[in-house]
C-alpha cells in the first residue's frame, strides 16, 4: 500500500553538505543528510559567517568568565559574545515552520549539547559541556521537535527516534495550519499504537484533551495538545514498551490466524525483545496480515509507516546512547 508522507522542514547547519563555510574552509558529508535530501525542505544557516566572522576564519571558544559565557577568538584577542549572540537572534526567523533541526556536532556555535565550555579566558581549563550559542536558541524555541547533531544520528536508536518524532510534527503542522477537531480526532486515532509505545499516561491524557469535554476553542485544544505531544516523544521508547504495543496490535489479527501462524508471529515478536531482529522486521509481518484480513484500523496506524521506507537505514555506530 502507497503511503503519504509530509516533507517535513529542517535547519541545518549549513557546513554539513551545503557550502564549504567550517572555520577551515572545509564542507563536511553527512550520511543523514544525503538519505534525507530527497525527502525533507532544509534550511541551511551558519551563524559563524552570519556574524561576519569570514571564512576560513580563526576557531572560537566557549569561556565561562564568572557568570558570563563569552567568545573568545584566541587569534585576535578578543570576544565576539555580541557579534554571535546578535547573528542568533537574527538566524531564529528560520526557525518558523521549522519541525527539526540537524546541528553541527561539537560547534561552539552549533552543537546541541556536546561544545566543550572553558573555565577562563586567561588559562582555559575544560569546565563542562554544554550547548552552542546558536544552538541555545534553537532548543529554546523548538526544543520539543526533533532537534539532534550529526554525529549522534549515527546511533540507530536515536536515528529513528529523530525519524519518528520529526513526520509526527510535520505531520501535526500541516493539520494545525487550520485547526479542525475532526482532523485532531483523526491525527490521536492514527499515532495510538506509537504514542502507547512511546509513554501511555501521556497518551491518555492527550485522548482527554481530544474528548474536550470542556468544549474548549479548537485553538486552545491544539496548543494543549502540542504541549503534551512534546512530552510523549521527549525520549526513545523503551524496547519492552514496543514489545507490549506489538502484541496489542497482533491481538487485531489473532482472532482470525492459524495457531501455526500465530506461533511464527509471537516467536518474531521474541526476537525483537532480545534485540535480534529490527522494529521493521516485526510491523511489517503484522502489517501483512491486517491486508490479508482487511484490518483497516490496524493499517491506518502510523506505526507501521512512522516515516518513509527510503529513510530506513539499520547502520549503527552505538554512539550517544549515554546521552539519550
Amino acid at each position: 500500500m502507497k503511503q503519504q508522507f509530509p516533507r517535513p522542514k529542517i535547519l541545518v547547519s549549513r557546513c554539513l553538505g551545503f557550502a564549504a563555510c567550517r572555520y577551515d574552509g572545509q564542507q563536511l558529508c553527512s550520511r543523514i543528510i544525503d538519505l534525507l535530501r530527497d525527502h525533507v525542505d532544509f534550511v541551511a544557516v551558519c551563524p559563524e559567517v552570519e556574524a561576519g566572522l569570514g571564512v576560513p576564519r580563526p576557531p572560537v571558544r566557549l569561556c565561562q568568565e564568572k557568570d558570563t559565557l563569552e567568545i573568545w577568538q584566541q587569534a585576535h584577542a578578543r570576544t565576539v559574545t555580541a557579534e554571535l549572540q546578535d547573528a542568533a537572534a537574527r538566524l531564529v526567523s528560520y526557525l518558523a515552520d521549522c519541525d527539526g533541526a540537524i546541528l553541527k556536532a561539537k560547534s561552539p556555535s552549533c552543537a546541541p549539547r556536546d561544545a566543550k565550555v572553558y573555565k577562563g579566558i586567561d588559562h582555559p581549563q575544560f569546565l563542562r559541556w554544554d550547548s552552542g550559542i546558536f544552538a541555545s536558541f534553537v532548543l529554546r524555541e523548538i526544543g520539543v521537535k526533533a532537534v539532534e547533531d550529526e554525529q549522534r544520528l549515527t546511533n540507530l536508536i536515536l536515528r529513528e527516534h529523530f525519524l519518528v518524532k520529526l513526520y509526527a510534527w510535520a505531520r501535526f503542522r500541516s493539520i494545525a495550519a487550520k485547526p479542525r477537531m475532526g482532523d485532531l480526532v483523526a491525527f490521536h486515532s492514527g499515532y495510538k499504537l506509537l504514542f502507547l509505545a512511546y509513554n501511555q499516561s501521556r497518551f491518555r491524557i492527550c485522548g482527554k484533551i481530544v474528548a474536550n469535554h470542556e468544549r474548549l476553542p479548537v485553538n486552545e485544544v491544539f496548543q494543549l495538545y502540542e504541549k503534551e505531544m512534546g512530552q510523549i516523544l521527549k525520549h526513545p521508547f523503551r524496547r519492552q514498551s514496543m514489545v507490549n504495543t506489538l502484541y496489542h496490535a497482533f491481538g487485531w489479527v489473532a482472532e482470525n490466524m492459524s495457531s501455526a501462524e500465530k506461533e511464527y508471529t509471537i516467536n518474531t515478536m521474541e526476537e525483537y525483545r532480545d534485540e535480534r531482529i529490527p522494529l521493521q522486521a516485526v510491523t511489517r509481518m503484522i502489517e501483512a496480515q491486517a491486508i490479508r484480513f482487511s484490518q483497516k484500523n490496524l493499517l491506518g496506524q502510523v506505526l507501521l509507516h512512522p516515516f518513509p521506507s527510503q529513510l530506513s537505514d539499520l547502520s549503527d555506530s552505538g554512539n550517544g546512547r549515554e546521552m539519550t
